[in-house]
This record gives C-alpha cells, structure tokens and sequence, in this order.
C-alpha cells in the first residue's frame, strides 16, 4: 500500500504557510475535516442529551457516536470511553478516586520515562492516604525501562507506565508489564497520549485496565480519554452532583460535555481510518492506515538520525530499540533553546524544553531544561527534513559555542 504524503497535506489548512510542523508532540495540526464538524455541530440545532426532541437526539448521538469512535481507535468498549477537559484532569480524578480504595502501606508504582501528568497525579493520591510510592527507573544509556516487576508486591494497587515516552519515544512492553501487574492483583494505568498518534492501540491486547489519550495529539479537538474496562469503572465511586447519571462512564464526566468537541473527535478518527486508502470496518481502516503512516514516519526518523550523526557535537538521546518518531538532541557547545529559536527564524518548528517529562529530562542529566525534540508526522515530509537538518547545521556554524 502507497501513502500519498502531499495528498494528505493538502487537507490540512495550516499547513499553506510553508511552516514545517515537527511540534506534533505537543499538539498537531487539524485536517479541515475536524474544523468543519466543529462547526457544523455549534450551528445544528442542539439542546442537552435527552430523547424527545430532534435537538435533544443529535446531542445524544454526538456523544455515543464518539465513544464508538474512540473504541475503534483504541480497540476499546464504547461502554468504556470516558471524556473530559484533558487526559491530565482525568487522571487526577482518577487518582482522588482510587486513592479512596487505598490503605496506608498500599503501594503504587510509577516510572522516571513518564510525563508528570501520569506519575503526580498518583504520587499526590499516595500521600494523601499514606500509600508508598515506588519508582521504576531506565537505563539512559539505552533508553530502556527498567524490569517493573522488580518494584511489584502483595501491597500493590495500581502501576502507571506510558505507552511510548514524550520526551524519548521509548515504548515498553506493555502486554508483559500488564500480566505482571494482574498476577499481583493490581490495576494498570496507561498513558498512551504519545503513543496513540503513530501506532495502532488494543487496549484490550495490551492487558490496560485504563488507557489515556489526548486527541489534540491526532488530529482531533483539545480534550482528553480514557478508555477504561466497563467492569472496572463500575466499581468505582467519583464524586459527582447527587441528579447526575450514574452510568457508566456518564457517572465519570462531570457537567455537559462539549458536543462540538466530541464531533470533532469523531471527525478525527475518520481522518485517521482514510490515512491510507483501505476497505473494511472503521477499526480495520485505522490499523492499515497507522501501519502505513508508521512505516513513512519510521523513514524520515531514519533520515532525521543520519543527518544529525553528521553535525559536530551532537547527542541524539532516543535510543531505545522499539520507540516512536520522536528524537531528543542536545548540543555540547549549544543550548538547545538557542536552535529552537534559530530554527523558528527558519519557518521550522522544533521547540525545546523537557516537555513535562520531567523526571524523564532529570534522570538523563539534561535537568530541567531537557533538549530540542524533533516530532515526525503523516504530514511531514523529507524536503521538511532536510530544511531542518540544514538549519541545524547553519546555526551550528554562525553561532559561536556556548
């Protein structure tokens, strides 16, 4: 199967100012499409979910129509699907919630490769109950996280490992980190944000009890998911307003939800699914789609790699054997803000910073400061790759070391 990369920019309004867009890490850019059922969804006639009027129907059927969307992306249950303002207000609700099951002396089991939005969360709800909190660290030399089992007990209650690094790109093994954390009777709590936009998700495959996504970071409106096991949710009490639903997962979304956002989620998985031309169900689509998106974004990371093992001076610290397009580099001579802004003069965007990861940044001795990230995307293209290489290497002459 082909992927047409120019096809695919040409559906994407933002992308006419000629900026090369490697800041998909942070956020991507929309398709029209996504913009348009945006649109369409604030203008139609719409009142609060409900069954008797026209308008009372289409804001039911936004909503189910999303949660069906998001279980096909993530091979999830629709039942499962819960939104809210962003993947890291749920997992602070999370938190609080599961922390109410928790005894002094219980454990919970974070790791130095995650964003601060899956491991404060869960370091705060632990010591609020007194629970102990136990780190997983990686090998920096490698990127590679370290055996998660070895942190394991009879008093774990929950572990949280993303799916793939922010900072990094390193994915672990999540399936095997799964069943270890099930034999010990523990939950999982994955943060799969970084993840989600370049590979194909089963969360049921993957053994996650919970599976959190952004899906600003593929395409969609700023909100975030979490696809948790129906049966799991069920034994979960939040707090919530005394006349709100109890269902699941209506029980775990507080207030109205922003219809026009959840349209244009659904919006966004279509996008995905027609990535690539495919037949089958929508899930299907998805997963030839990020196969073939995945192949093309593997190459151009391979392009990125070569051409900065050509630049004096620089450390590429994504090493990890099975990681996502995503390449951190820092300079001896050379802050990395200072080629963030040089390339920014460029009309190329690759920011620097630790991103949030940072315990991640701190671990591998780069501070708080972190380096500069090269983000790949279906959009990118390898024109865009050299204009960044190219610009990397003019600033590393004209700017004197640091």
């Amino acid at each position: 199967m082909t992927y047409d990369v120019e096809s695919v920019r040409a559906r994407f309004p933002s992308l006419a100012t000629g900026t090369a867009h490697f800041d998909g890490p942070g956020g991507s850019q929309v398709p029209a499409a996504v913009a348009d059922a945006v649109r369409d969804a604030m203008v139609s006639s719409l009142a609060n979910r409900g069954t008797v009027t026209a308008a009372e129907r289409a804001a039911d059927a936004i909503v189910l129509d999303a949660r069906r969307a998001l279980a096909d992306l993530l091979g999830a249950s629709p039942e499962g699907v819960v939104f809210g303002r962003s993947m890291t207000q749920l997992t602070y609700d999370f938190a609080r919630t599961l922390a109410r099951t928790w005894s002094p002396g219980d454990e919970v089991v974070v790791t130095r490769l995650d964003h601060d939005a899956n491991v404060r969360p869960w370091v705060q709800a632990a010591e609020a109950v007194g629970a102990v909190v136990r780190w997983v660290g990686f090998d920096p030399a490698t990127g590679e996280l370290d055996d998660v089992a070895e942190a394991l007990s009879d008093r774990t209650r929950l572990v949280a490992v993303t799916a793939a690094s922010n900072l990094i790109g390193t994915r672990p093994e999540l399936a095997r980190i799964a069943a270890q954390v099930h034999e010990r009777g523990a939950l999982f709590y994955v943060d799969g944000v970084h993840h989600t936009a370049h590979h194909p998700v089963d969360v049921a495959a993957i053994g996650a009890d919970f599976f959190a996504c952004s899906p600003y970071k593929f395409f969609g409106p700023h909100c975030g998911v979490v696809a948790g096991r129906p049966e799991v949710l069920a034994d979960l009490r939040p707090d919530k307003l005394l006349p709100s639903s109890d269902a699941v997962p209506e029980r775990f979304e507080l207030g109205t939800l922003p219809y026009e956002v959840l349209a244009g989620c659904t919006a966004a998985v279509d996008f995905i699914a027609d990535l690539a031309p495919s037949t089958g169900t929508r899930r299907e689509r998805i997963a030839a789609s990020l196969a073939v998106v995945g192949e093309h974004e593997d190459r151009l990371r391979e392009r990125v790699e070569a051409g900065l093992a050509e630049l004096p001076g620089t450390v590429v610290w994504s090493r990890a054997r099975v990681r996502t397009p995503t390449v951190l580099v820092t300079f001896a001579e050379h802050a990395a803000a200072d080629a963030y802004r040089y390339l920014a003069g460029m009309g190329v965007n690759a920011p620097a910073s630790s991103f949030y990861a940072i315990e991640t940044s701190r671990w591998l001795g780069l501070g708080d400061t972190g380096g500069l990230r090269v983000g790949l995307a279906p959009y990118s293209t390898e024109a865009e790759v050299d204009r960044l290489l190219d610009g990397l290497a003019a600033f590393l002459r004209s700017t004197p070391g640091a």
